[in-house]
């Protein structure tokens, strides 16, 4: 563990991140560098193990839980581009491991350690300010996990608000999901797709040209869902946007 005044982070990709959407992973190496930390993307990190836990697939979550506190503990912090995974991490493991004092004692070390991005930026490092521009009026979507297992709200928007250009129209509803929710898109499609249709229609009457948000998983649902719907608002992770990268294409340009 590093004691310097740039602090060791081990970066969390995520595996949407790593598989759809990699430049979300750079531009959160860039954020973080930018606040004064060494950053590394440990190779032997996989799935967090959400999906397996929320599952039932409890022996799996474990196993996988095992690989990646092995991977990270040997960091000053934790950070994932994801407050989905960030609070798999935090909140979860120490419940996989509650009976077993082994490992339990290393779970909840790393989870005191472990940080969704923008929280960590703000709350952490201090950050107040980025120097990008993104001449857009956004809303931006607070993902159920951010907002209730990491607490985050007040920093993507304070972040936000120093971007040139950029101005925040804010959704009626932000406080409500967007469907997604992992597995409960796949158990009850019918509900996840009208949740969907609700978050964009808010999305629509804000009158904003982007959504932003800082969970792939709720951005991935709610683009699919305009697709379909013919909707032309841009959907970006919000990372990309305060690094300075948001001038490539927007999620689901061909």
């Amino acid at each position: 563990m590093s004691t310097a005044a740039r602090p060791r982070v081990g970066l969390f990709v995520t595996c949407l991140v790593d598989l759809v959407r990699p430049q979300i992973g750079f531009a959160a190496v860039k954020l973080l560098e930018q606040a004064g930390c060494d950053v590394e993307v440990p190779a032997a990190q996989t799935c967090c193990g959400q999906p397996a836990w929320n599952a039932g697939a409890d022996r799996d979550a474990k196993d996988i839980a095992r690989n990646v506190i092995m991977a990270f503990e040997g960091f000053d912090h934790v950070v994932a581009p994801s407050g989905s995974c960030g609070g798999m991490i935090k909140r979860h493991y120490p419940e996989i491991f509650e009976k077993d004092a082994e490992w339990l004692p290393r779970a909840r070390a790393l989870a005191a350690k472990t940080h969704e991005l923008l929280s960590f930026l703000a709350r952490v490092r201090g950050m107040t300010g980025v120097t990008a521009a993104f001449a857009k009026r956004v809303c931006y979507h607070d993902s159920c996990s951010s907002l209730r297992e990491m607490g985050v709200k007040a920093e993507p928007r304070a972040l936000l608000s120093t971007v040139t250009g950029l101005s925040i129209n804010e959704l009626t509803d932000p406080q409500v999901c967007c469907g997604f929710g992992g597995l409960f898109s796949v158990k009850y499609p019918d509900i996840s797709e009208r949740m969907a249709d609700d978050k964009i229609a808010d999305a629509c009457a804000t009158g904003a040209d982007a959504l932003l948000g800082g969970d792939l998983g709720c951005l991935l649902h709610l683009k699919g869902r305009m697709a379909r719907q013919g909707k032309r608002i841009d959907v970006r992770h919000v990372a990309e946007v305060l690094a300075g990268m948001g001038g490539g294409k927007a999620l689901g340009e061909p």
